[in-house]
This record gives C-alpha cells, sequence and structure tokens, in this order.
C-alpha cells in the first residue's frame, strides 16, 4: 500500500473538508447560502454575472 493510496483515502461526506468551491475547488471562504458553494473571492468576481447588485 504506498502513500498514493494512503492520502486522502478517508471518506468526507460531510463537513469542512467535504466542501470546495464550484468555480476554482479551494474550500476557504466557502459561501454556501442559497446553495452557491462559491469561496468569496470568486464570488466577487461572479456576483454580477449571477443576479446580485451591490447596493449603495
Amino acid at each position: 500500500m504506498g502513500f498514493q493510496n494512503i492520502w486522502y483515502s478517508h471518506p468526507r461526506r460531510y463537513g469542512q473538508g467535504s466542501r470546495s468551491c464550484r468555480s476554482c475547488a479551494n474550500g476557504h471562504g466557502l459561501i454556501r447560502k442559497y446553495g452557491l458553494n462559491l469561496c468569496r473571492q470568486c464570488f466577487r468576481e461572479y456576483a454580477n454575472d449571477i443576479g446580485f447588485k451591490k447596493l449603495d
């Protein structure tokens, strides 16, 4: 059993390790509200395309 078989072999069905950004696969700063599943950097990039408007 080599190193590649052991690394990341534990099942991740729930918790922070199971979720990642749908755009860049980053796991930090994830926005899950409304089923977005985007990290905050990608959310700022795609917010207008999704339909979010910045209020003054």
